[in-house]
């Protein structure tokens, strides 16, 4: 894995997993039903084996479009997320699914106000390149109202998800809380 986003894969994998394990462990989380809270747009989970604690919203507003024009397409899951994992000294991993396979190399951009940042892709997920950069975010989605994730899909498409910040810093510490 010689990707910019390789210190988040190392970080979901610490103790020397393998990454396909890491993305599937992450999609089960995904799609966990240990839901713990509701804070607004976000709702809060947490994972006992291994331990986990998650704040997690779906999109208030999703446009596709192909060559300029809105098309409709079918796509699995759409979440950001903020991971905790103290076992592997994780705090506050920003995590990005689309419900597709990104284009190869492409990367995402991540608006909130006027601040964009890039989160670099693998498969069906993109990473901040550092957690310096999953800090900076977490302090811009604490302020910011909307979060708009831009992205491109293996198959050409351009999507623009909208995820409402009502609620996320409320969340966040929650799901903090229940993982120190």
């Amino acid at each position: 894995m010689g990707s910019p986003m390789t210190h988040k894969v190392m970080m979901a994998l610490a103790g020397g997993a393998l990454a396909l394990t890491g993305m599937a462990n992450a999609q089960e989380q995904a799609e966990s039903t240990n839901q713990v809270a509701a804070k607004t747009a976000w709702s809060v989970f947490e994972d006992q084996d291994p331990r986990e604690c998650w704040a997690v919203s779906a999109p208030t507003e999703t446009v596709n479009t192909k060559d300029g024009r809105v098309v409709a397409v079918r796509r699995g899951d759409i979440l950001l997320m903020t991971f905790y994992r103290p076992d592997q000294n994780v705090t506050g991993q920003v995590t990005f699914t689309g419900g597709y396979p990104f284009a190869g190399g492409s990367t995402v951009t991540l608006d909130i106000g006027d601040t964009s940042f890039e989160l670099f892709t693998e498969g069906e997920w993109a990473w901040p390149a550092s957690t310096a950069d999953d800090a900076k975010i977490i302090t811009a989605m604490k302020r910011g109202s909307d979060a708009v994730l831009t992205a491109q899909s293996s198959r050409g498409t351009s999507t623009k998800d909208t995820f409402s910040l009502l609620g996320f810093t409320a969340a966040l510490d929650e799901a903090e809380k229940r993982c120190q």
